[in-house]
């Protein structure tokens, strides 16, 4: 049986995904700008999602080999930093580094943004996967 809170969750989820795809659609110039730049592993070869669902939110761009988030903040965003704050944090607790642009930041050095994002992502990870161990299914040595 379904219970209220997760009926509560589910819609959320739901409502998320929609808002997702909508800003995916209709992107702000900025974020229109910012990703010709990120698609197709133009930024250092590494793949980003954008508009991704992360838990109960949406990160503006993620790069989910390196566990980076990306997000470009308007205007609105200086009104919630309380939000961003807590949002920031539950990001971190599931493992990924955020970085934080204003969208006036971002154009007004644009390169200087991509070259900050590129540093970001050749930084090794705080908490890097375990490497692989030899012996049933994790053979590191084909010729054995």
């Amino acid at each position: 049986m379904v219970t209220p809170t997760q009926t509560a969750k589910r819609k959320s989820l739901a409502l998320n995904r929609t808002r997702a795809r909508e800003m995916r659609a209709k992107p702000v110039a900025t974020e229109k700008l910012f990703w010709s730049e990120l698609r197709d592993r133009k930024l250092g070869g590494f793949k980003f999602k954008r508009q991704y669902l992360i838990g109960p939110y949406i990160a503006d761009y993620v790069c989910l080999e390196k566990n980076l988030i990306v997000e470009l903040d308007g205007p609105l965003h200086a009104q919630r930093k309380h939000y961003d704050e807590a949002r920031d944090a539950f990001l971190r607790e599931q493992d990924y580094r955020v970085l934080r642009f204003s969208n006036k930041e971002a154009t007004d050095d644009f390169a200087g943004t991509l070259a900050t994002i590129l540093l970001a992502l050749s930084t090794p990870s705080p908490r890097p996967s375990p490497p692989l161990k030899r012996g049933r299914g994790g053979s590191l040595d084909n010729t054995k």
